[in-house]
């Protein structure tokens, strides 16, 4: 089958392209770029066309940070609602962290998630699996294992590993196997019951909070682990002025480590918690506006490689509770790049093809995943842009089975239209 992508502005940084161009696909892959849009080319006689004029043509994007829930708390969200969203917001490869009930820390339960990924026949998911036996941060899990199962990296992600000989260890075992450990830097003595970020607004709203410091303090103690043993690692939703920087100069040190940035940390701050609204509620939470700014910053030097959901649904009764016992975590699938395009690039003067760049092959990069590329012979993992629709978040029409957005009612510019995943069309717009 062949499907001819016509008139579009092509976007693909893993190959420095940015041009208008038609993009033709065959049996699920890309056969070529036609570099004349307006010419004829006997490979595309009796394609289905779809006319991307206006329209921007990138690269699937590439999540590496979701909570799908499945196994355990279904009624939250499940692997095949969770993929659902991802290809509503233009994900076509998403990393599902091992939080799940039971934790992802064997082979049997990453089997479980690929087979169910199979099953929903929408978005890839590559299953994270676990640092230590139940995340417990004690015993290593079995890596190996997992990684032979279809794990991609491990992670102990929401209960990160306080012990550091442990941390050693586990960044050795992963080294050696060809793993990316993947850290949520937060020391749980320096963060214990904070809710918020520390700061003017938890002292206004009498709210306990969380210092920076808890998570620089890990961020620092991960990049001299690796620079010890070698190994690779990823610092997960990057939050504070310190964490930027301390990676900026392992970076040029030589260092293997990455970084992530959520969309909901680039476009709020803590004064967003005046209200104790339960959605702006996360961890690591809203930071302050220099910290803000130091993740801007850090987007634009290339600091920050990928742009990364950390997808969190609950239950609306679960976010009903008092801001203290509320869980922390938001949905983000399906406003990632409406959210992204309108606080980077129309705010923020950051290009487009530097957003793409961190949505596609900037997190291939970071897990060594395949994808985030058109270039001839890939699977046509495809996003098409509409950079210029403005639209307004309404949580009720949402894929995902949950709707804990601080967002709702927000007016946003630039949106997903359509979604292919082995150059199987997924429909956006209904």
């Amino acid at each position: 089958m062949k499907i001819l992508i016509k008139g579009g502005r092509v976007i693909d940084p893993s190959q420095q392209i940015d041009r208008e161009a038609d993009l033709l696909i065959e049996d699920g892959r890309v056969a070529s770029l036609l570099e004349d849009p307006h010419g004829d080319d006997f490979r595309s006689d009796g394609a289905e066309v779809i006319d991307a004029t206006g329209l921007i043509v990138a690269p699937g994007f590439i999540d590496l940070h979701v909570h799908l829930r499945e196994p355990g708390e279904e009624y939250k969200e499940t692997i095949a609602s969770g993929a659902a969203a991802a290809v509503a917001g233009g994900f076509t490869s998403i990393c599902a962290m091992p939080n799940t009930k039971p934790v992802n820390d064997n082979a049997s339960v990453t089997r479980f998630i690929i087979d169910k990924a199979r099953e929903a026949r929408l978005a890839r998911v590559y299953p994270v699996g676990a640092i230590t036996r139940e995340s417990k941060g004690e015993e290593l899990a079995e890596m190996a294992e997992m990684k032979d199962a279809g794990a991609v990296a491990v992670s102990d992600d929401g209960r990160p590993v306080m012990d550091s000989q442990v941390m050693r260890h586990a960044m050795e075992y992963a080294r050696d196997h060809g793993l990316v450990v993947v850290d949520h830097c937060q020391d749980l003595h320096l963060a214990a019951g904070g809710v918020m970020n520390e700061g003017r607004y938890s002292t206004l709203l009498g709210l306990k909070g969380m210092s920076r410091a808890a998570e620089d303090s890990h961020v620092a103690r991960d990049i001299m682990l690796a620079e010890l043993t070698g190994a690779r690692i990823h610092i997960a939703h990057i939050s504070t002025v310190g964490s930027v920087e301390m990676v900026r100069r392992a970076k040029k040190q030589g260092t293997a480590v990455t970084c992530e940035v959520t969309p909901h940390h680039l476009a709020l701050t803590d004064a967003a918690v005046v209200g104790f609204d339960t959605n702006t509620k996360m961890s690591p939470p809203l930071r302050s506006e220099e910290d803000r700014t130091a993740l801007m910053e850090g987007v634009r030097d290339g600091t920050i490689d990928a742009i990364a959901t950390d997808h969190a649904p609950h239950h609306l009764d679960e976010k009903m509770l008092e801001y203290d016992l509320a869980p922390s975590g938001v949905v983000g699938l399906e406003t990632a790049l409406g959210l992204t395009l309108t606080v980077l690039r129309h705010s923020g003067n950051v290009s487009l093809s530097r957003i793409i760049e961190m949505l596609t092959i900037g997190a291939a990069r970071a897990f060594s995943l395949p994808g985030g590329t058109l270039a001839v012979g890939s699977p046509a993992d495809i996003a098409l842009i509409d950079p210029g629709r403005e639209w307004t978040v309404e949580p009720q029409r949402f894929k995902s089975k949950s709707r804990n957005t601080p967002f709702a009612g927000w007016k946003l510019r630039g949106q997903v239209v359509e979604t292919l995943v082995d150059g199987r069309r997924m429909i956006r717009d209904e």
